[in-house]
């Protein structure tokens, strides 16, 4: 192991699945200029290699774009339509890890995002939770992790100016994950 990795408590390299029942991958962006809208994806995949060494770890997850929750159902069947994601023809979203790092306060997870069909270079400001036991005689991890990208850059070109300046949606969207992973049995 790496010092990165032994400096993360309790710290198990192996095969981890994404809990969905207890994970949350959400978003949040400037709405007509005066505050935010939230939303989050409800169903979602993935899986986390944590490796030997923190260099050897990596991520993959998809989202069903269409699983999109804003808590407005008529705002929800608009973002699903061509002026936003585009569903019917893009019904995936996908994240690649490219490179694990050390980095700020935690990790940083560099990758390839996949939205509208559009790939973009991210990278996710990654916090370990922790690793430990779990009441069903399993291993649990758990990570949150932040981005913030501008939707023009996946083809969510929409535009929808105020009549008194700026625009209903703003080009900045951040994103959060919040990520708790079961160990797979070997």
């Amino acid at each position: 192991m790496t010092a990165a990795t032994t400096q993360i408590p309790g710290y198990i390299a192996g095969v981890w699945d994404i809990d969905t029942a207890h994970s949350d991958i959400s978003f949040s962006v400037r709405h007509m200029m005066v505050s935010k809208v939230k939303g989050r994806f409800g169903a979602f995949t993935g899986e986390i290699t944590t490796g030997e060494t923190l260099e050897s770890s990596s991520v993959s997850v998809t989202i069903d774009a269409s699983s999109i929750d804003t808590n407005q159902e008529q705002r929800d069947a608009h973002i699903r339509s061509a002026d936003f994601f585009e569903t019917d023809a893009h019904p995936q979203w996908t994240f690649r890890s490219t490179a694990v790092r050390a980095g700020g306060e935690g990790l940083l997870v560099d990758g390839d995002l996949t939205i509208k069909g559009v790939t973009k270079p991210v990278t996710l400001d990654v916090e370990v939770g922790g690793f430990g036991p779990d009441a069903y005689g399993g291993t649990r991890a758990g990570f949150t992790a932040t981005t913030t990208i501008n939707r023009n850059d996946f083809g969510v070109d929409i535009s929808m100016p105020l009549d008194g300046g700026g625009v209903v949606v703003g080009e900045k969207v951040q994103i959060s994950l919040e990520i708790e992973a079961v160990l797979r049995n070997a």
